[in-house]
């Protein structure tokens, strides 16, 4: 079986035909495999619809010129593909876990995120790829025969497992986990259908994890110079950026700042792609996987930066977040809808039949945990808009967040 542009499946990519299956069995697609069947999915869900008026890192009103978490998304998707192409892997898979990475993630972003976290402080906590995984395996009610989207085991456990190892091999829990412990979200499922959260995922689901770094990197970079939180001149101070701008204009004398911009993005991401491609393909030939399976069991990753390009991803970082999501007028916009958030938790748990009446249906004889988890996951489904006008429904005074 080949794969686009000539290049032959590898044969640790994932594949269709040998997939681990559906929690609830249906019948083959006569025209398409399942990875693709997922993708269709994900992409006519109600979830990936709302992911147009959520935050990337500037709210809904300030600009359409800015990201939001669907154009994030589709970029993310767009990365995964070309990685997922030239490194024999499977498109479809790569595809579908780009397109879902974000869809359990609350409305203000990570600032949501931040606040469902406190609110559930004592059942769990809020994280937003449990909650993903939660949303794709329950709450999207769109199908006959079953709740969630019924996606594979291979997009599940990217969904889940994308940045590692969840627990170690006697199931403690490891890395971000290790403190608080496995998500209730993820542990419920889990338990139904094993996931296998001590291995890596699939070369995909990693293809799917660095394109979103990459395109955080890159993307975010061009917003906050659009938004004027910082200039070329502050660039050329980041080791990469400066290198790459300096060659632009040792090429283009004169370029007009929109051109270099978007010249100095776009060269960014090339050189970034480029370096994933070469340093998995040194990773993958030591290793010699001859299954998705090796991969899994693998001691690393197998797909990531080489270390001069990890080191500038670094670099890249740490500048965005004192430049820019740390700047004052992002950081005022998101206390305020922390409290947005805040408010609106403790108004549910409180009065819980202001809530519509499916998501208030049997709130008096669940126990508190349950309550917290249901407005939990109403309030995490909420687009930007929709989150300040229950606001302003329910309190005399709503913040501008502009």
């Amino acid at each position: 079986m080949a794969v686009a542009d000539g290049m032959a499946r590898a044969p640790y990519a994932a594949d269709p035909r040998a997939s681990g299956g559906r929690l609830v069995s249906e019948e083959d697609s006569p025209t398409r495999n399942a990875f693709r069947r997922d993708c269709d999915r994900i992409i006519h869900s109600t979830a990936f619809r709302r992911l147009k008026h959520k935050t990337q890192v500037f709210v809904f009103h300030e600009g359409d010129h800015y990201r939001t978490r669907l154009t994030h998304t589709l970029e993310v998707q767009q990365i995964a593909r070309a990685l997922a192409r030239a490194l024999g892997l499977d498109e479809d898979l790569a595809e579908a876990l780009a397109l879902a990475h974000d869809l359990g993630h609350p409305p203000f972003g990570h600032a949501g995120e931040r606040a469902l976290n406190r609110c559930l402080a004592k059942f769990g906590g809020f994280d937003h790829n449990a909650q993903t995984l939660r949303v794709v395996t329950l709450m999207e009610r769109r199908y006959a025969e079953f709740d969630g989207l019924n996606l594979t085991w291979e997009t599940l456990e990217g969904i889940v497992k994308h940045n590692g190892p969840l627990t170690d091999r006697s199931g403690v829990a490891v890395g971000r986990y290790a403190e608080h412990g496995i998500s209730p979200a993820i542990r419920f499922y889990n338990e139904r259908h094993d996931l296998g959260l001590s291995t890596y995922a699939s070369a995909e689901a990693q293809v799917a994890a660095i394109a979103d770094d990459i395109a955080y990197d890159t993307h975010d970079t061009d917003d906050g110079l659009r938004a004027a939180m910082f200039d070329l001149a502050d660039l050329a101070d980041v080791d990469l950026f400066g290198r790459v701008i300096d060659d632009i204009r040792t090429k283009y004398l004169g370029l007009e700042s929109p051109r270099l911009v978007h010249e100095l993005i776009r060269r960014v991401i090339t050189l970034m792609i480029e370096d994933v491609i070469g340093e998995s393909r040194r990773r993958l030939a030591r290793l010699g996987p001859r299954s998705p399976d090796e991969v899994r069991a693998a001691s690393a990753p197998v797909i990531g930066f080489s270390s001069e390009m990890l080191e500038a991803d670094a670099e890249i970082k740490r500048f965005l977040f004192s430049r820019m999501y740390r700047h004052p007028r992002i950081a005022r916009i998101m206390e305020d809808a922390e409290q947005v958030v805040h408010d609106l938790f403790r108004r549910f748990m409180e009065k819980p039949d202001a809530m519509p009446l499916e998501w208030a249906h049997g709130f008096a004889v669940a126990d508190e945990s349950e309550r917290a988890r249901r407005v939990a996951d109403f309030i995490a489904g909420m687009t930007d808009r929709y989150a300040l006008v229950e606001h302003a429904r329910h309190f005399d005074s709503t913040p501008e967040l502009s």
